[in-house]
């Protein structure tokens, strides 16, 4: 497994290696001990999910309250998606940062976001399958939303689906009526630097 480290902290890809023959391909797509070892804690499993998407379809950004927040390791096990983390952290050196990762069926990478960080994907082609392993559970009362077209943000969204054909942003009711980052921020929606660190502090102790 090869870890790279994205320009927001706390985010990482991770790259498996694959095994192929005449049969197919085999590949450990999560190894805790390898993320215990890039990340400093293991990944608490709470809710594994799924989703599969139309190409276009935007879904996020989405983030939760910390704590306990919810941590995501996510792949996309068929299709592509290109696949988005944004700090929202609120007093973070980063605040404001995006960055991506391609998600496909090809190089089968992985994308961890560590609790407080903001997560968006867009589907590059229909019935993109995507998996994720969360640390927490869905609770909609602690569950908030950023619009992922918010121009301040500046998120490079992909205007070509993976066949060549071009893409419309699709965006859920719910997402498309999400506040800006600075809407959130000022309602008080948005983790601090200060809690999330002070939370995750605890999950390595």
């Amino acid at each position: 497994m090869q870890v790279r480290e994205l320009t927001v902290p706390g985010a990482l890809e991770l790259t498996p290696r694959q095994f192929g023959d005449d049969r197919g391909v085999f590949l450990e797509w999560f190894a805790g001990a390898a993320f215990e070892e890039a990340v400093g804690h293991r990944l608490d499993l709470a809710q594994a999910n799924a989703s599969v998407s139309a190409a276009g379809v935007v879904r996020g950004i989405h983030f939760a309250d910390v704590p306990p927040g919810q941590a995501k390791y996510v792949t996309c096990v068929r299709g592509a998606v290109l696949d988005v983390v944004v700090d929202i952290r609120v007093g973070s050196a980063t605040f404001g940062r995006w960055d991506s990762v391609l998600l496909d069926d090809t190089d089968r990478r992985a994308i961890y976001l560590a609790e407080g960080l903001g997560h968006a994907f867009i589907s590059l082609e229909d019935d993109s399958t995507v998996v994720y392993l969360c640390s927490a559970p869905y609770a909609p009362g602690r569950e908030h939303g950023i619009h992922p077209l918010d121009p301040a943000l500046g998120i490079d969204w992909p205007t070509v689906a993976r066949d060549g054909s071009p893409l419309t942003p699709l965006l859920s009711p719910k997402d498309a009526e999400a506040p800006t980052l600075a809407e959130a921020e000022a309602a008080g929606l948005l983790p601090t630097w200060d809690a999330v660190r002070s939370f995750v502090a605890t999950l390595g102790a």
